[in-house]
C-alpha cells in the first residue's frame, strides 16, 4: 500500500509525466458548459491558438468556431489546426479552404493512402485547444452538434472536458508538438507557442499531462491505468463510455474489489453510439459482478466521457477509453489532477451520474436473453480490434 504522494511519484515514474503544483481547473460536464467558456477564449485569444481533433463533423458547432478562427487568424493570431485524417473525413474541403484562406494552417494528421495502409490503424484521438500558451482544454469533445446540450437529453451527449491554466498548459502543447511535427515536419519552440519559465498560476491544484501513444510492450495507457487500479486503497470510480477490459484488466479491477475497494464502472448503455462495443463490455459484466465490481449504466443519452477518480484524492479527465484500441493502438490525452478539492468535485460529478443510471445486478443480468448473450460473444471476439 502506497501513501497518497508515493502513489503520485509512482505514476508520473511509469507514465513519463509530471505533476506541477499551481493549477486552475474547471471540470466541465457537458457542451452547455463547454463551449460557451471554449468560445470566449478563443474570441480572447491575442498571439496563438493550436488545435488538434480527432472528430470533427459539419454543423452548428463547426460553423461557430470557423468563424471565430477566422476572425482571430485576420486579426493576426497564429492559429495551428491539426486534424485527424480519420475522424475529420466528413468536414468538406470548402470548411478547411476557408480556415486556410483567412491564414490558419491547417494540416491532416496520417492521410489514410493505400501505401501508408498500416497508419490506418494507429489514430490519433488526442483533443488540444491552446489559447495563448495560458489556457489549455482536453477531454472527450470533439466538433459535433450531438456534443452541445445537457447531457440529460437524448441527443445531447454527456462527456466530461476540463479547462485549466498553468504548467500542464505547455505539457499539453508538447503533445500537440510531437503530433505537428509529425504531420508538418515543423517543429514548434519559442515564446509563441510555449509559456515562459515559471507559468505557474495561483490555482490550488496538482496536475500534468499523460500522453499515451503506441509502443512496443505496454504503453503508457496501460500502466496508468494498472497503476490506477492497483493503487487503490478505498474507493475506484471509472466513467468511461466504451468499457471492454482485456483480461488483465479484468483481475487488476476483481482484485481491487477483492481487497475491500469500492469499485464502481459508470458506462454507456443502451444509448451508446456504438452497440459493438457495448456488447462486448457486457461479456466481462458476470465476472466482474461476481467478484463485487458494481456497474451502472447512463439512461438518458449517450455518455462520452473518460474518466477516474482514486480515493477521492486523484483524479482524470481526458481522452482514453477502457478498451484495447485506445489502450494499445491510439494516441491519447489524459490531464491527471492530485488534490482533495478536485478529487471531492468529481467524486460529486460521479454520484450526480448515477442518479440516472441503473446498476446492473448479477442476478437479474444472467437471466438476460440468450441472443443477447450471442451477441455478447460475436462482439467479444473482436475486443482486440474495439
Amino acid at each position: 500500500e502506497l501513501s497518497a504522494e508515493r502513489f503520485v511519484q509512482s505514476l508520473e515514474l511509469h507514465t513519463n509525466s509530471s505533476l506541477e503544483s499551481g493549477h486552475r481547473v474547471d471540470i466541465l460536464r457537458c457542451g452547455n458548459e463547454l463551449y460557451p467558456l471554449l468560445w470566449e477564449d478563443l474570441r480572447s485569444a491575442q498571439r496563438s491558438i493550436t488545435l488538434q481533433l480527432y472528430y470533427c463533423k459539419p454543423g452548428r458547432m463547426a460553423n461557430e468556431l470557423l468563424e471565430i478562427l477566422c476572425e482571430r487568424a485576420t486579426a493576426g493570431v497564429r492559429i495551428l489546426f491539426l486534424q485527424d485524417a480519420f475522424g475529420s473525413a466528413s468536414l468538406p474541403g470548402s470548411y478547411n479552404e476557408r480556415l486556410e484562406q483567412a491564414g490558419v494552417t491547417v494540416q491532416p494528421f496520417r492521410p489514410v493512402r493505400w501505401y501508408d495502409i498500416e497508419k490506418a490503424y494507429n489514430r490519433s484521438h488526442i483533443r488540444v485547444v491552446t489559447i495563448d500558451t495560458r489556457i489549455g482544454y482536453t477531454g472527450g469533445f470533439g466538433l459535433a452538434d450531438y456534443w452541445w446540450g445537457d447531457g440529460l437529453t437524448d441527443g445531447q451527449w454527456r462527456d466530461t472536458s476540463v479547462r485549466f491554466e498553468g504548467p500542464a498548459v505547455s505539457q499539453l502543447q508538447a503533445v500537440f508538438a510531437a503530433g505537428w511535427a509529425e504531420a508538418s515536419g515543423d517543429l514548434l519552440t519559442g515564446d509563441l507557442f510555449f509559456a515562459p519559465p515559471n507559468g505557474a498560476t495561483d490555482g490550488g491544484v496538482r496536475a500534468g499531462m499523460v500522453h499515451a501513444a503506441p509502443t512496443i510492450g505496454s504503453t503508457i495507457g496501460e500502466r496508468y491505468l494498472a497503476l490506477s487500479i492497483a493503487g487503490a486503497t478505498e474507493r475506484l470510480w471509472i466513467t468511461n463510455a466504451y468499457f471492454v477490459p482485456p483480461d488483465d484488466f479484468i483481475a487488476l479491477l476483481t482484485n481491487a474489489a477483492s481487497r475491500g475497494v469500492d469499485v464502481r464502472i459508470l458506462t454507456a448503455g443502451d444509448m451508446s453510439d456504438v452497440k459493438t462495443t457495448t456488447y462486448a463490455g457486457r461479456a466481462s459484466y458476470e465476472k466482474l459482478l461476481g467478484k463485487g465490481v458494481r456497474i451502472f449504466e447512463y439512461l438518458p443519452t449517450t455518455v462520452h466521457a473518460k474518466t477516474l477518480v482514486v480515493d477521492g484524492c486523484t483524479a482524470s479527465v481526458g481522452t482514453m477509453n477502457f478498451d484495447n484500441r485506445s489502450l494499445a493502438f491510439n494516441d491519447e490525452t489524459m490531464l491527471v489532477m492530485h488534490g482533495e478539492a478536485i478529487g471531492q468535485r468529481m467524486e460529486e460529478i460521479f454520484l450526480q451520474d448515477l442518479k440516472h443510471s441503473r446498476e446492473i445486478e448479477l442476478a437479474e443480468f444472467s437471466r438476460r436473453p440468450l441472443h443477447q448473450k450471442l451477441l455478447e460473444k460475436s462482439a467479444a471476439a473482436m475486443t482486440r480490434v474495439l
